[in-house]
């Protein structure tokens, strides 16, 4: 895809996930109207306003691209995908912002040929703006209180220093074999943050490595790896090999998040 095309993209769905931030924001200050879906993840009326502010730009900005929007999904709207498709997680952390914390995140996505090229991650709460501007430029802007994102900043992965890594953790999702893969490296400082917040953590060069081996979906992913490539990090399957996009039911594998080690 031409550089103009992302361009494109950037200049519309910036303010789109900043207006989905804020529509996040308003439902916070009133009833969050928890309910579950069949699998028991919790879902609010935060998550199904923001992907409907996000379905209505991205149709009205690529509708030949098919979506797969993780509240869409849940409700059997699944439409065929081929080589390009938007990945949409409208309120990753649900759980980290029912619970009154700060690390949820708005989520766009666009996969070409299996690969994120594109994203966008933005925090309400801490109003920051991160995007994919192509699959080499990542940057980060902050937004003011009246939803104007400021100067773009590059970001970029730091040079680890193998001897002294410090790898990203899971709020919720800790496990064993975390802690035994992050034993094996012989990493004792150890970071967290919650929802796709832990891509960006590494993108900007305050961490090295977030190992995953816990369940998720592409849709929770997919606009950080984009971030996290364009900044110098990569993504991969636990033995090194790419991770692929359009998996049986969207669903991943273990990963390996990690900047230049």
């Amino acid at each position: 895809m031409t550089k103009n095309k992302y361009n494109q993209y950037c200049s519309l769905l910036r303010s789109t996930a900043i207006e989905a931030g804020e529509k996040i924001l308003e439902v916070r200050g009133n009833k969050l109207g928890v309910c579950y879906k069949d699998d028991q993840s919790p879902v609010t009326i935060a998550d199904q306003a923001a992907e409907e502010i996000i379905l209505r730009d991205l149709k009205q900005i690529a509708p030949d691209i098919p979506v797969i929007a993780e509240e869409s999904v849940s409700e059997g709207k699944i439409p065929k995908v081929t080589a390009r498709f938007w990945l949409v997680d409208p309120l990753d952390g649900t759980k980290e912002f029912i619970a009154g914390g700060s690390d949820f995140t708005v989520n766009i996505a666009l996969i070409e040929d299996g690969k994120p090229t594109f994203g966008i991650i933005y925090t309400p709460e801490s109003r920051k703006l991160y995007t994919a501007k192509n699959p080499d430029e990542a940057t980060i802007q902050n937004v003011d209180k009246d939803g104007n994102p400021g100067p773009e900043k590059i970001i970029h992965v730091r040079r680890a220093n193998n001897d002294n890594l410090t790898a990203l953790a899971s709020k919720s999702h800790l496990d064993d074999e975390t802690r035994s893969y992050l034993e094996k490296l012989n990493i004792t400082d150890k970071t967290s943050a919650g929802s796709s917040l832990k891509f960006c953590v590494v993108a900007e060069g305050n961490a090295d490595i977030y190992p995953r081996f816990g369940p998720t979906m592409e849709w929770d992913i997919a606009a950080g790896h984009a971030i996290l490539s364009a900044a110098g990090g990569s993504v991969t399957n636990p033995d090194g090999t790419p991770f692929h996009y359009n998996k049986p039911d969207f669903r991943n594998g273990p990963f390996i998040a990690k900047g230049e080690l």
